[in-house]
């Protein structure tokens, strides 16, 4: 009798170590990424964003013709990792820009380098880790990526120099990556936050989607969280932008498509509620993920420079948005 429990209880840690493996290739693990030919633009696929993807290759295109130069540094845990930077006028404020899950900087963030020059500001636009020119082949949803974060301001600060003036910018996990930063203690060259359609904490966003997918997401998610912490070794559970929102000293200023059905909405209502600096929340109608500044480019330029203005940060209109 005892030796078919003991049988039976070791199918039962077999097959839950299996799940748990699973779900995180399924949902934190990447391959390693073949170069993208030079002739191809990496645009989102689906039909919510065939209309815009005219204006996301111009887009990637203008960045391409751009003159940058290529930035590497460590990772916490040795990791290289990557940044091109984009340099409109020496001395200008820096965006260190951060794209989203399983996403490229190029494809998620070209649309910011053409806002920021349009602002007179430079760009450090950062591979996050898993993606182009950076390695690893384990997303963690901020976890880790904003250590790298704080990794790049230090690193920008040594670079610029001690005056330097940054803002951190984000869309999606990008936006929960600054956040989760913007919680920590940051030197005074940090003096703002933009953050783009991010999720509140990991375990929303993926028992969400979890869901919309017809998945029990309290059954899985478990399996999830574990396969994170055997194979991925993190707490998925560490820390979240909505802590962080708790401790920001920083202003921060949210953009939200209000048809967003990937990440709600709601999620940057909350994390607007939680935050205890200087804030603003601009929702936008008919606005998909990660669409917000392609549907209205006019309106979210403005909003940046008051903002960024209202809260002492110099912000001067080089040229309109395209």
């Amino acid at each position: 009798m005892l030796s078919k429990i003991l049988c039976f209880l070791l199918i039962l840690i077999l097959l839950t170590i299996l799940i748990s493996y699973i779900c995180f290739r399924m949902v934190f693990y990447v391959p390693r990424r073949k170069e993208t030919p030079k002739d191809d633009l990496p645009v989102p696929a689906g039909k919510l964003y065939e209309p815009y993807h005219p204006q996301m290759k111009q887009w990637i295109l203008e960045a391409r013709a751009l003159k940058s130069q290529d930035f590497y540094i460590k990772s916490f845990d040795g990791l290289t990792l990557h940044a091109k930077y984009f340099e409109h006028e020496k001395d200008a404020i820096t965006e260190i820009m951060f794209h989203g899950y399983r996403g490229s900087a190029e494809r998620d963030l070209s649309g910011g380098v053409q806002r920021c020059f349009a602002l007179g500001r430079n760009i450090l636009l950062v591979d996050q880790r898993t993606s182009c020119g950076s390695e690893g082949s384990v997303i963690t949803f901020g976890v880790n990526e904003h250590k790298d974060c704080l990794a790049w301001i230090d690193f920008a600060i040594k670079q610029f120099g001690p005056d330097v003036k940054l803002v951190l910018t984000g869309i999606s996990m990008g936006a929960s990556t600054v956040l989760m930063a913007a919680g920590k203690e940051l030197p005074p060259n940090v003096v703002g936050v933009l953050a783009d359609c991010g999720f509140s904490s990991a375990k929303k966003i993926i028992k969400k989607c979890a869901g919309d997918i017809h998945v029990p997401a309290n059954l899985v998610y478990p399996f999830i969280k574990l396969g994170a912490k055997l194979f991925g070794h993190f707490d998925l559970e560490e820390y979240t932008p909505l802590e962080a929102m708790k401790t920001c000293k920083v202003p921060v200023i949210f953009f939200h498509g209000e048809t967003d059905d990937f990440v709600p909405c709601d999620m940057s209502r909350e994390l607007y509620a939680a935050c205890r600096s200087p804030k603003r929340l601009v929702t936008i109608p008919d606005a998909g993920h990660g669409l917000v500044y392609v549907v209205d480019n006019n309106g979210y330029f403005k909003a940046v420079c008051e903002f960024f203005t209202e809260n002492g940060v110099e912000t001067r209109v080089v040229k309109r948005p395209m």
